[in-house]
């Protein structure tokens, strides 16, 4: 007995600091939980300053940090673990010690600057953007709406020889940022720093995973694949960008950045922005009235019909296992993180849409 009291005695005090930070990380998650209105204090005074310290010093560096310090952890964790092997089994316990302290440090970091902010008063609430349920009719209207919108820029944006949307070579972040800032000044819970989204180094991985970007809550960095099709790269930037004003529910990033496309001076985010949203729209509309969903696809015009054929086209050359687990992992999280539809959380953009509509209307 004495002999197990102290094995736990010892084990406490080794694993103190781990314990210590998973035991913050899970009273935050709690008071965020069941807390009233914690999780919209924190966002609207404690994680701006996280955004404003890390993500302005991180937001120096040209090339996403976070994806580079994943790479160096990753094999720093693989050659930490070939030397404890070579000293024995009994440094193997050592080694999960390591890696346990290191998880419980990522673990609050994310907590801090993304877990908190998923129970949040939603970006819609907030707006006076209220959702109900619409029908098929209202639909095929929102995607005639986008059809419009969409063919009276398709050939206003520049293009290159095979007829694809041609966006400037460099400042294509910057833009981004400003249209943010723009949306800023219509809605005030998006005003703040916004640091400019960084291209992922090695995209391809993001594409074999489905992923057309991803927001670090560990350097507080907008990442984008930068290999897709061109029309996504204006949305996805805006859409990462979204969720460093704390705004992490999937559909609502998709939402915003949406309005920042369409509220933004350049004709190639305007067009990027009414595209993505009329895939959203056009998908639940084939769900519901194929004849009518039909009808609306022949309406629109060449030019968009081959960004969205070559788009189609490279997704489906990176389609496989790895994008079918990534797609499980992504619901899993999501579904952890309070969205109860988990991926398909992406389609409810097109309630968010239907009733922008309406409030116009």
């Amino acid at each position: 007995m004495l002999f197990m009291k102290t094995t736990f005695r010892n084990t406490l005090r080794k694993n103190r600091i781990t314990l210590a930070l998973l035991l913050l990380s899970g009273l935050l998650l709690f008071c965020a939980r069941t807390v009233d209105d914690f999780a919209e204090w924190y966002a609207a005074h404690i994680y701006p300053v996280w955004v404003n310290l890390f993500g302005r010093f991180f937001g120096l560096f040209l090339f996403s940090v976070s994806e580079l310090l994943l790479y160096v952890l990753l094999l720093a964790v693989l050659i930490d673990l070939f030397r404890t092997l070579r000293r024995g089994p009994r440094a193997l316990l050592s080694w999960l010690r390591r890696l346990a302290c290191v998880a419980s440090v990522l673990l609050l970091l994310f907590v801090l600057n993304c877990g908190i902010n998923y129970q949040r008063t939603s970006f819609s609430q907030k707006s006076g953007i209220a959702t109900s349920s619409y029908s098929t009719q209202e639909l095929e209207e929102l995607c005639l709406w986008l059809t419009e919108e969409i063919n009276a820029r398709a050939d206003a944006v520049s293009r290159d020889a095979e007829g694809l949307l041609c966006l400037p070579a460099r400042g294509i972040g910057q833009l981004a940022v400003e249209a943010m800032h723009g949306l800023g000044e219509l809605y005030p819970d998006l005003q703040g720093y916004y640091p400019q989204p960084k291209p992922v180094l090695l995209s391809r991985i993001l594409s074999f995973e489905g992923l057309t970007g991803i927001y670090s809550p560990f350097t507080i960095e907008a990442n984008y694949n930068r290999d897709m099709t061109a029309y996504n790269l204006p949305f996805t930037m805006c859409h990462e960008l979204s969720h460093l004003r704390g705004f992490m529910q999937e559909d609502e990033a998709n939402f915003i950045a949406f309005l920042a496309c369409e509220n933004a001076a350049q004709t190639e985010f305007q067009y990027s922005g009414y595209l993505t949203a009329w895939i959203h729209a056009t998908n639940a509309l084939y769900r519901a009235d194929r004849a009518s969903w039909q009808e609306v696809r022949a309406l629109l015009c060449d030019e968009a019909q081959i960004d969205l054929t070559a788009n189609n086209q490279y997704w489906a050359a990176h389609e496989g296992i790895v994008s079918e687990v990534s797609d499980v992992v992504n619901d899993t999280y999501l579904k952890a993180n309070g969205q109860s539809d988990g991926i398909a959380s992406y389609g409810r953009m097109v309630d968010l849409l239907l009733a922008y509509r309406a409030s116009d209307n």
